[in-house]
């Protein structure tokens, strides 16, 4: 994945909607061990469809954006609606992998494409968000293709994930659970949050 570009528009990531400052989200502490993953697994990854909604934030330095998002993974599609704290909608998002080709349409009605999803939310959002990685560590994964190493915890759940410069760390609503409540995405210089509100 290219080096993520951390520079924020704050007028274009929620133009109507406002910036809002992210507060501080507390990730329950578990107790790890290291599992490094070898490449010949990597392949027991399946892609299944998903469709996730919740918030997240983005913070680099002292420039913040939060947002809410809809996101329904449909491999290759990915549709991604973003709306502000407020309910305001910033712009709602579409992908083909197999294509290449990932459009925007921002609510001003404006339409925009790119070749990639870390091109578009950046122009869109004004923060580079890693979808493709994303759809897999989202649901507690690595995705194919790339090194990875993770640790779990004493579920057996992946609770620290590092791949392509991003290290994901994991917090799971109750020792059942097997699909994550909250993420804490860090590139150097580059923090996202994650919290999943609801899956299907």
């Amino acid at each position: 994945m290219p080096r993520a570009r951390a520079r924020f528009d704050r007028g274009a990531a929620l133009r109507g909607g406002g910036v809002v400052s992210l507060g501080a989200l507390l990730l329950a502490g578990c107790a790890l061990t290291s599992a490094p993953v070898a490449p010949e697994r990597e392949t027991s990854y399946v892609d299944t469809p998903f469709s996730a909604e919740g918030r997240l934030s983005a913070r680099r330095a002292r420039d913040a954006v939060a947002v809410n998002f809809a996101w329904t993974h449909a491999p290759p599609n990915d549709d991604l609606a973003v709306t502000s704290p407020l309910g305001q909608t910033v712009a709602e998002m579409s992908g083909n992998a197999a294509a290449g080709r990932v459009e925007v349409r921002t609510a001003d009605g404006k339409r925009a494409e790119a070749a990639d999803w870390t091109t578009l939310t950046e122009r869109a959002l004004g923060f580079p968000l890693p979808v493709y990685g994303l759809s897999a560590w989202i649901r507690g994964a690595p995705h194919p293709g790339t090194p990875h190493t993770t640790e779990v915890d004493r579920e057996g759940r992946v609770a620290l994930l590092r791949q392509d410069g991003w290290e994901v760390v994991y917090d799971y609503p109750d020792t059942a659970a097997r699909l994550p409540r909250r993420l804490s995405i860090a590139y150097p210089e580059f923090e996202i949050r994650v919290v999943v509100d609801t899956w299907r």
